[in-house]
């Protein structure tokens, strides 16, 4: 890594060993390598996240393989974004390596190192579609994935194999009850499941949510669905012209309002639900299924966390008229440009490539499609299955890389999911209202 230059002189032998362990210098580049006496590495990760945990985990084995102490700064999920912005604009060299959300590399790819070299093809065909270009921003690559998710079905197992709810759902509906592969499908199940298990004249069991709450999590939800209804591209197209107003979204969005206000077949108060919720109210055993992100099943099925531990299955994402489909939510290893330890740094991004398996082991998944495919053979990873359909399904898609994004959907997306699911407007109209705003925040063509 290091080149060593030998100066020997007739000095002394004193003076040739400390030549040759102070005299090492790296490559002289924007990212030179800083001198022998500071040999570490500055990790930037999410406090309490799988990076946080697996970047721990490893620092003792990399210092004893490459002498290199790793020093891990951890933050609040804001507050990686916040200073790695602060990085981009200071190029202070602060830090070596950072663990970042696909969302924000359009605002932050102009202060980070290129990796395409680092990207062979045997590491691209032990990926899953669409995770190098969710790493990439105007085609060049920045990020190397550690590990990505999808939503799926995650259901009760006694309710479905229940032989009497079984009857009543074929008298019912004129088919079989399994895990829900339609819109149809789904909305019949959950229309099936809720109602007054107590005789208390209460709902008391609902057979999923809609996720409605003012964040980032009930937009990816909804859109799940329109990729599933058939759209090509999420909110912006190819050329950049606004669609969505068009008849995927307003579609998906009807679909969630239906669920909601038309069935009734989820709690009240979708304005506040989200994840977190969602899975409050199926670890209490008062939801017969819910679309989680596929790690979910792993906590459903601890018995310390959850009431229903046990009892839970796991199955694609539904698939709507154009297949299957879903908003994936990949996290990836960057180096900032700014960084003067490149050279070691991308050797850390290889480390931690190679250990990928302690992301599944961490979180409950990973970024390798052969970690997925080891580890679905293990008890306990019944989920891996199903979100490899769903991550490799022909309508999974990620999210615009345009530096607009996340002012798009805190200003525009959130509010029009509201607005639908309040009934203050139709889908169309929330969508209609929706895309002008965005066109007011998109620069000019």
């Amino acid at each position: 890594m290091f080149k060593r230059r030998g100066i020997f002189s007739v000095l002394s032998i004193l003076l040739v060993v400390t030549l040759c362990l102070y005299g090492c210098s790296g490559k002289e580049t924007g990212g030179s390598e800083s001198s022998n006496r500071d040999k570490s590495l500055t990790v930037l990760v999410e406090g309490g996240s799988p990076a946080f945990t697996v970047a721990k985990e490893t620092a003792e084995e990399f210092k004893e393989k490459t002498g290199y102490e790793v020093k891990i700064e951890s933050v609040p999920y804001t507050g990686v974004y916040d200073k790695l912005k602060a990085e981009v604009a200071s190029q202070a060299g602060a830090f070596d390596v950072a663990t970042i959300d696909i969302l924000w590399f359009p605002a932050l790819a102009g202060g980070l190192l290129p990796l395409d070299g680092m990207i062979s093809n045997e590491i691209e065909k032990d990926l899953f579609p669409g995770l190098i270009s969710g790493g990439s921003y105007q085609d060049k690559v920045y990020g190397m994935p550690v590990w990505t998710n999808a939503k799926n079905i995650i259901y009760r197992t006694d309710l479905f194999e229940d032989e009497t709810n079984k009857t009543k759902f074929k008298a019912e509906y004129g088919y079989d009850l399994h895990p829900p592969k339609t819109w149809t499908e789904y909305r019949d199940i959950a229309k099936f499941f809720t109602g007054d298990t107590d005789q208390d004249v209460k709902v008391d069991m609902y057979g999923t949510t809609v996720f409605g709450a003012n964040n980032g999590d009930a937009v990816a939800s909804w859109l799940d669905h329109a990729t599933q209804a058939g759209t090509e591209s999420l909110v912006i197209d190819k050329n950049g012209e606004v669609i969505v107003n068009t008849k995927p979204y307003v579609e998906s969005l009807q679909f969630l309002t239906d669920i909601l206000n038309t069935d009734k077949s989820v709690p009240n108060g979708a304005l506040e639900i989200a994840s977190a919720e969602t899975s409050e109210l199926f670890w209490s055993g008062k939801a017969a299924m819910m679309i989680a992100w596929g790690h979910f099943y792993i906590p459903s099925n601890d018995p310390k966390q959850s009431q229903v531990a046990g009892k839970v299955g796991s199955a694609p994402m539904i698939a709507g008229s154009a297949g299957i489909g879903a908003v994936p939510g990949p996290w990836y290893q960057v180096i900032p440009s700014s960084s003067k330890k490149q050279e070691i740094a991308k050797e850390y991004l290889e480390f931690i490539y190679e250990k990928n398996e302690l992301f599944m082991e961490t979180l409950g998944v990973a970024a390798r499609v052969s970690v997925f495919e080891e580890y679905s053979k293990k008890e306990g990873y019944e989920h891996l299955e199903p979100l490899m359909t769903t991550l490799s399904g022909e309508q999974t898609q990620n999210r615009p890389d345009i530096t607009e994004w996340q002012q798009i959907e805190s200003e525009a997306l959130i509010p029009a999911v509201q607005y639908a699911l309040s009934g203050e407007k139709t889908p169309q109209e929330a969508l209609d209202w929706a895309a002008e705003i965005i066109k007011g925040i998109l620069p000019p063509k």
